[in-house]
C-alpha cells in the first residue's frame, strides 16, 4: 500500500521570513560598515579625530583610495 504523502520538504513561512530579515540586518550593517570605512572623512567623530584616524589607517589597509 502506498502512501499519499510528498517527500517533499516542508517550508515554513516563519524560516522564509526569519531568512528575509537576516539578509536584511546583513546588508544595513554592510552598507554602515562601508560607509564608515570608505566614505567618512571625521563627520562621525565629535570629540575628537580618534576614530577618523581610525578609519583612515583602516582605508589605507584595505586599499581604498582616499587622499
Amino acid at each position: 500500500m502506498s502512501s499519499s504523502a510528498s517527500s517533499q520538504p516542508v517550508v515554513h513561512p516563519a524560516g522564509s521570513a526569519r531568512l528575509m530579515w537576516t539578509a536584511l540586518a546583513t546588508v544595513a550593517v554592510l552598507t554602515l560598515l562601508a560607509y564608515l570605512v570608505a566614505f567618512d572623512q571625521g563627520a562621525v567623530s565629535r570629540s575628537g579625530m580618534y576614530l577618523h584616524e581610525l578609519m583612515h589607517d583602516g582605508r589605507h589597509l584595505l586599499g581604498v583610495p582616499c587622499h
